[in-house]
């Protein structure tokens, strides 16, 4: 499939803000001060707002935008376009209720905990449910989008802790992202593995409906390109694949966990905040791979150019 860099953003922003509020909400059950919390709650908002713009830009009418929840019994789109307002709602009114003092109840902690898993598993299954796209359909799509969101918002967490009080204080956010990141890595390295022992069903043959023992494509079959050739392939050489492959490994899950690593052990100031970057970077580039990989069935005719 072809990549929209909206759709990129919009996934690992909304994600990071995800695993960020679900990290608050553990420092706030330990005793952690209301207004720093509030400061990450805002930040968790700026991340899901941030997201829900880059959403905008994929759309071929913006102000049709409102009727996607129309859908909402059939479509998982329109039930993550439903889940998502509301969980920026919740979280919002969560890290005020701590600016002004009176974290007084834990109904709204528990209302975007809840809506924080509902919105990974709204978009998770928006691609998981494409049983034509065997990349995608399967549970570790959905496992892939919550632990990876989450581990990047723990890792943000935890430089932001840093920041306040020290990269020596923020041990245990350390290793609570140094879990989480194994865990991410875990399942998407689960997940390329399976990718990489799928063989299509379809042949050439099948495609076209022509019974014959050997068929080779030496031309598209159209004066230029078309719908099929611009959306349903990302039109990029196996080679340029194969390194932001390398890149996304690196960036998100190995970099991390070293600079994790080495700020549990030698507490020095920017290690965390490192981490948070490469991990921000390494996971535009995984989320590229993951739609990338995609291979739609119809490309087994139109892939092939002369």
């Amino acid at each position: 499939m072809r990549p929209a860099f909206s759709v990129i953003l919009f996934t690992v922003l909304a994600g990071m803000g995800q695993g960020l509020f679900l990290m608050l909400v553990r420092a706030d059950a330990l005793g952690a001060d209301p207004h720093e919390l509030a400061v990450g709650g805002f930040a968790s908002v700026a991340l899901l707002g941030a997201g829900l713009a880059c959403s905008f830009f994929h759309l071929g009418h913006p102000m049709r935008a409102w009727r996607a929840i129309a859908m909402w019994r059939t479509s998982w789109l329109s039930r993550e376009v439903i889940v998502l307002p509301l969980t920026i709602a919740v979280v919002a009114l969560w890290s005020l209720e701590h600016l002004l003092g009176k974290p007084h109840t834990a109904a709204l902690a528990a209302a975007g905990v809840v809506l924080c898993l509902a919105l990974w598993w709204c978009t998770g299954m928006i691609y998981a449910c494409l049983r034509f796209l065997r990349e995608w359909a399967h549970p570790l799509t959905l496992l892939n989008f919550a632990l990876l969101g989450w581990m990047s918002g723990a890792t943000l967490f935890a430089a932001y802790w840093s920041v306040l009080h020290g990269a020596a204080a923020a041990r245990l956010w350390v290793v609570a992202a140094m879990v989480l990141t194994c865990a991410g890595a875990a399942a998407r390295l689960a997940s390329l593995a399976r990718n990489r022992a799928l063989r299509p069903k379809s042949t050439p043959q099948s495609a076209i409906g022509v019974a014959a023992a050997r068929v080779r494509q030496i031309s598209q079959g159209t004066t230029g390109g078309s719908f099929n050739t611009r959306e349903f392939f990302h039109g990029r050489s196996a080679a340029f694949v194969a390194n932001v492959k390398s890149i996304a490994l690196v960036l998100a899950f190995a970099l991390p966990l070293v600079l994790l690593a080495a700020a549990w052990v030698w507490p020095v100031p920017g290690l965390l905040p490192a981490a948070a970057a490469a991990q921000f970077v390494g996971l535009i580039a995984e989320r590229w791979l993951f739609f990338a990989q995609a291979n739609h069935p119809q490309n087994i005719y139109y892939q092939a150019v002369a």
